[in-house]
């Protein structure tokens, strides 16, 4: 009994050490072709794709839905859904934008979202975006009250004809759905995040990981940008303005009025992410 024992473990243990050569040598040897040109087979998205069903579902449970049939919100879900969502998902008649249709996975039309995701989940997945799939995060960008609309209109599309949505585009014509200037997140929603790992997400959201290598948020070695690490010890910023809270925002926010001919881009920051930042950055010595 015990030989047979030891024969199961040392057959398993070679198993396992076989598996993980071979993966060594497929990821060293660059033999898996990630190119968006070459679909994934049939089993890995079959797989991919159940995962991510059975994980929103787990996440998105306890969510409650507020009414979604009121006019003035099916309209701001309307523009909405124009200026942020149709570009890769299309619309009834609409195609989605050439950007989308060159993805891997392909981001799926909405017109069925509504017969295969409860509400909550849609909300969920317009919150917090779906990881390694292109499908963005609107938490940081879209307030509360923004995302249901966003979910009530989705909930609409299986009962839109083309012409009846070229309607309500054209009824929501003039309107847009800019981020606003101030606090996003007046109303953070189920699922906020506490201060710190808020802070993080901004850093993730607003692509200052593309950049700047930051302790504490994963990210690519990026050299674009110097890396803020023991950012709390530098005495200026930018080479211009002593290291404070406040003139940090004011690089975060407004980096060219700082130093004309920056590469540091202005990212639409709002005062509430760039005092998260600010705050998350002084802890970095």
């Amino acid at each position: 009994m015990k030989r047979t024992r030891l024969a199961a473990i040392a057959t398993l243990g070679g198993a396992l050490a076989l598996g993980a050569a071979t993966a060594a040598l497929v990821v060293q040897g660059g033999l898996y072709d990630v190119g968006a040109t070459r679909q994934h087979t049939q089993t890995v998205h079959t797989l991919l794709e159940h995962a991510m069903k059975q994980s929103v579902r787990r996440q998105a449970r306890g969510i409650e839905t507020p009414p979604l049939d009121a006019p003035a919100l099916l309209a701001r879900g309307a523009a909405c859904f124009r200026d942020h969502c149709v570009q890769c998902h299309g619309a009834p008649g609409v195609a989605p934008g050439p950007a989308s249709m060159g993805m891997q996975p392909l981001p799926g039309p909405l017109l069925d979202a509504a017969r295969r995701w409860h509400e909550r989940e849609i909300y969920w997945i317009t919150r917090h975006g779906i990881r390694m799939s292109g499908m963005p995060a609107w938490g940081m960008r879209l307030g509360d009250a923004d995302l249901w609309s966003v979910v009530g209109f989705i909930a609409e599309l299986p009962r839109l004809s083309p012409a009846d949505y070229a309607g309500r585009m054209e009824a929501v014509r003039g309107a847009d759905c800019a981020l606003p200037s101030g606090d996003s997140e007046a109303a953070p929603g189920p699922g906020a995040m506490p201060p710190r790992e808020r802070a993080r997400a901004a850093l993730r959201q607003y692509a200052c990981v593309a950049c700047h290598a930051i302790p504490g948020v994963t990210g690519s070695r990026a050299q674009v940008g110097p890396p803020l690490a023991g950012m709390a010890r530098r005495t200026l910023i930018a080479g211009r303005l002593a290291n404070t809270p406040d003139n940090l925002v004011r690089w975060i926010r407004a980096p060219h009025t700082v130093k004309p001919g920056t590469a540091m881009p202005d990212l639409g920051v709002t005062e509430e992410h760039a005092r998260l930042i600010a705050a998350y950055l002084a802890t970095l010595h």
